[in-house]
This record gives C-alpha cells, sequence and structure tokens, in this order.
C-alpha cells in the first residue's frame, strides 16, 4: 500500500487539450500559433523600440516596458507546453515543472495588474501635477516602484506554490488546461487545503481589487482636474494621453472579470468554455497591449514606422 501510495503521490501530472476535438488539435494549433507569434513579435518589437529610441526614454514608456516585458513573460511561460499538447500530444508534466509554470503565471499576472497601477499614477502625476512631472517621477523612482511591483508579486505567490510541494496527490493526476494553475493543482491534492482556499481570496482582494479600485479612483481625480482646465483643445489632448492606457486596464480586468464569472456561475456552462475563457484571459490582453499602443501612441507609432522603414530599397 506504501508503494501504491508513493507511486500515486509522485506520478505526472497529465495536461489537458480541448476534451472531444483531440483530432483537430493540429487545426486548432494554428491559430494558437499565430497568437503566439503575433504577441511575441508586438511586445520584443515594443521593448526593441523603448530601447532603442532615446526619446521614449521616459516614465511613460519605462512602464510600457514593463507590461511588455510582463506580457512576454506569460505568453513563454504558457507556450511550451500548450504548443507541446497541440503538436505532439505529449501531455505529462513533472510536478517541479508544474509547480514553477503555476508560479510564474501567477506572479506574472499579480505583476501585470500591478505595472498598470503604475501606469495609473504616471498619468495621474502628469495631467494633475505637471510641473513636477519630472522631480517626481525620476528614472530612480520608476526603477524603485518597478522593483515594488517586482517584490509584491515575487513574495505574494511563495506562499502558495511551496504549500503545492508537501501535499500528496492521491486523487486523479489529470489537470484541465494544457498549463498549470494553482487552482486546478490544488483539487488533486489529498490534504486539508484551506489556507490554499482562504490566501487567493484575500490575496486577488489585495492586489486585482485594491489596484482596480486605486486605478478608478485615479482617474476621477484626472476627469475632475481636466474638466478644470479651461480651452476644450487642451482637455481633449489631456485625456487623450490616457486613451491607451484605459484601454489596455479595461481589456485586463474585463478578461479576469469574465474568466471569474465563468468559474464562478458557469457550472452549466460546457467545459469547452470555461477552458476557451482561460486561454482569452492569457493570450488577449498580451495580444491587444501592443495593438493599442500602436495605434493610439503617436511616438509608437512613428517608431515603429522608422524600424520597418529603415531596410526600404532606395528607388
Amino acid at each position: 500500500i506504501a508503494t501504491m501510495w508513493l507511486n500515486s503521490s509522485t506520478a505526472p501530472f497529465l495536461l489537458t487539450g480541448f476534451p472531444g476535438l483531440e483530432r483537430a488539435h493540429c487545426w486548432i494549433s494554428i491559430p494558437f500559433f499565430i497568437v503566439y507569434a503575433s504577441i511575441i513579435f508586438g511586445n520584443g518589437t515594443l521593448l526593441f523600440l523603448i530601447r532603442d529610441d532615446h526619446s521614449l526614454h521616459e516614465p511613460m514608456y519605462y512602464f510600457l516596458a514593463m507590461l511588455a516585458a510582463t506580457d512576454l513573460g506569460v505568453t513563454l511561460t504558457t507556450m511550451p507546453t500548450v504548443m507541446g499538447v497541440l503538436w505532439l500530444n505529449y501531455r505529462e508534466i513533472s510536478h517541479e515543472s508544474c509547480f514553477s509554470q503555476a508560479y510564474f503565471i501567477h506572479t506574472l499576472s499579480v505583476m501585470e495588474s500591478g505595472v498598470l497601477l503604475a501606469m495609473a499614477y504616471d498619468r495621474f502625476v502628469a495631467i494633475c501635477n505637471p510641473l513636477r512631472y519630472t522631480s517626481i517621477l525620476t528614472d530612480s523612482c520608476v526603477a524603485k516602484i518597478g522593483i515594488v511591483v517586482f517584490m509584491r508579486a515575487f513574495l505574494s505567490i511563495i506562499p502558495l506554490i511551496l504549500k503545492l510541494h508537501w501535499f500528496p496527490y492521491c486523487h486523479s493526476h489529470l489537470l484541465s488546461h494544457t498549463f498549470c494553475l494553482h487552482q486546478d493543482v490544488i483539487k488533486l491534492a489529498c490534504a486539508d487545503i484551506t489556507f490554499n482556499r482562504i490566501y487567493p481570496v484575500v490575496l486577488v482582494s489585495l492586489t486585482g481589487f485594491l489596484d482596480s479600485f486605486i486605478i478608478l479612483f485615479s482617474y476621477i481625480l484626472i476627469l475632475k482636474t481636466v474638466m478644470n482646465i479651461a480651452s476644450g483643445e487642451e482637455r481633449a489632448k489631456a485625456l487623450n494621453t490616457c486613451v491607451s492606457h484605459v484601454c489596455c486596464v479595461l481589456v485586463f480586468y474585463v478578461t479576469v472579470t469574465g474568466l471569474t464569472l465563468i468559474h464562478r456561475f458557469g457550472k452549466h456552462v460546457p467545459h469547452v468554455v470555461h477552458i476557451t475563457m482561460s486561454y482569452v484571459y492569457f493570450l488577449f490582453p498580451p495580444l491587444m497591449n501592443p495593438i493599442i499602443y500602436s495605434i493610439k501612441t503617436k511616438q509608437i507609432r512613428k517608431g515603429i514606422f522608422r524600424i520597418f522603414s529603415l531596410h526600404r530599397p532606395i528607388a
């Protein structure tokens, strides 16, 4: 019995693609590969542009680079197992690899929320206190904000993942997705998981809900300031600098809300809908963020045109 317990507890987890559509995995992999390639290309281009163009060495674009790096991290964390299942039907994943993947996925999600909050602070200072913008958001200040955002995400997820290493797993080792999530793994544990049920609720309250509330409050103050500007043209110009960030915030929090509602109230919704919403959550914001900033931000748009016109043949 002891040997059976050991084998059951240490057996690798099994990832799941799209149940019932296994024969179509090869075709399903095509849009996934296109989306992944687009995310890597889009966010990689933003990072290269911000590093290469000295006119973009400003707080707003430093925070945008943090957002792009976070989105790139989410993509590179999930892509190997997703494409491995869809292309090769390679479903086994060791406990250590699974827990590491779950750690990075959840850490980067918390980081994305923190970066969006930092970007809201940047817009708040730029519009509500423009004369002191450069003295408040110095390079060292931006670096400190980045470190705080990173450390908050890095440290907050550690307790959850450490607990996963200590649990025995004697139930089915079948996971619900092509990547590892804490809430998916914890269902397979044969132990008291009270901490792992309560801690994420507290964490989400102190990060996602609090971040979104502060972002909303900052934009109320921004609108109040903008409404006091006499010139209609100046009001429009000030608000236009916030459009890209507002769109990214909406993309992130709408997908989070949609996924939460599906998991909470969608018990009778087909399982494939739950799976699809998970992919939307992890792929849609990283895909849309570079597109939003490329369309809505003049400096980014000009930089992209400059990059891709460098190698045009001279007539």
